[in-house]
Formats: C-alpha cells, structure tokens, sequence
C-alpha cells in the first residue's frame, strides 16, 4: 500500500504529462468554439429569419445536452454507425468545440450588439458593403469586447475537459485516475490534481485579463 506522499512523489510526472494533452483539447476547442461562435453570432444579429431560427435551434441544442452524452452519443453512436475512426482525442476536441460554440456564439452576439449602430450607418454611407463593415470595422471592436466572457468560458472549457477521459483520452484526470487505481491513493491524488487544475485556470484567467486589459477599447469598459 502506498503512502500519500509516496503515490504523489511516484505518479507526479506520468500525471503532469497529461497538462499538454488537457491544454491542447482545451485551445483546440476555444478555436473552434470562437471560428464557429462568430459566425453563429453574426448570423443571429444581421442574418434571415429562417437563418436566425436554424442557429437558434443549434444553441438550443448544444447547450441543452449534457457534454457526457454527446461524446458518447457521437463517439459510440453516430461514429460507430457510419463506420467513421476517429480517435477518442479527435472527439474530444469536436465536442468540446461545438459546445463551445454555442456559449461563444452568445457572448459574441452580446458584443456585437453592444457597438453602436451608428457606426454601421456610417460604413454604409461611405460606400463599404454590410460583409465588409462586419468584417473591418463591427467584429475587431466586439470580439475585444467579448473577451471578459471569453475568459469564464475558457474557465468552463477547463473543467469540463476532465470529462474527456470518459473516452480514454490521456489528460490530467485520466492519467491522474489510473495512478489512483493503481496506488489506492484516490483522495491525495485527486486533491492534487483539483490543485492542478486550479493552477492552469488561474494562469490562463490572469493572462486573458491582462490581454483585456491591453486591447480594451476607450470608453466601452472602466
């Protein structure tokens, strides 16, 4: 039987190798989550009705379903009956990402609308098309001002990437799970990588504050 201390000092560098693996499906997923969440996000503000009903119904959607299920559901269930292999790390990155999306989507369409309408009226009055005032003059100013809500969504990616192990994927809580079943040390060990946790989303909070902080836009924020 393993002490605490033994089974931390022992299984302390298999289980930080997970931190890259738990970095990489959480950035992969933010991407995602932000390519995608800016054209959901635009589409709800400037698109057709019928366009603006289709992504409603996605939101709806991702946002409704618990992110367990829908890994299983897409990994054991639409995968498997189309004869698709894609790996458990694949996935987990997809899933994470469309869920995300939706949140993003949300955040981002808050802050398109929160800059002023006058200044699409005046891209307009000066000959720019409605894509091109989108793209130059509405989006680098909302997704500045989308970055306080994209920091508790990195937070919420964070966390919920623990949940990927469910599919093997050998991040921080998998490889911190197989230690603990191996050394019978579950409280020290699972206390060690809450830590862990923390620590990354700590680190992370701080430097997107400190990247609000430098693109902050006058008179939008304190």
């Amino acid at each position: 039987m393993h002490s605490g201390l033994a089974a931390i000092i022992e299984g302390l560098p298999y289980i930080l190798g997970g931190i890259g693996v738990t970095l990489t499906v959480v950035g992969g997923a933010l991407a995602m989550g932000l390519a995608l969440g800016l054209f959901l996000a635009v589409a709800q503000v400037y698109g057709r009705p019928w366009l603006k009903r289709a992504v409603g119904v996605y939101v709806w959607f991702f946002r409704g379903i618990p992110l367990l299920v829908l890994l299983f559901l897409i990994y054991f269930g639409i995968l498997a009956a189309l004869e698709i292999d894609l790996s458990p790390f694949t996935i987990a990155i997809v899933v994470l990402g469309l869920i995300s999306s939706a949140y993003q989507s949300q955040i981002l369409r808050g802050a398109i609308l929160s800059v002023p309408e006058g200044q699409m009226k005046a891209a307009r009055a000066i000959g720019m098309s409605d894509g091109r005032a989108i793209a130059f003059i509405i989006l680098p100013q909302a997704v500045r001002l989308a970055l306080p809500g994209w920091s508790n969504e990195f937070t919420v990616i964070m966390k919920d990437s623990a949940v990927t192990y469910a599919l093997g994927v050998a991040e921080l809580m998998a490889r911190t799970n197989h230690t603990a079943s191996r050394t019978y040390q579950h409280f020290w060990l699972y206390l060690m990588v809450g830590f862990i946790y923390m620590l990354l989303t700590w680190v992370g909070t701080k430097a997107l504050h400190i990247l609000e902080e430098r693109v902050a836009i006058s008179g939008y924020t304190r």
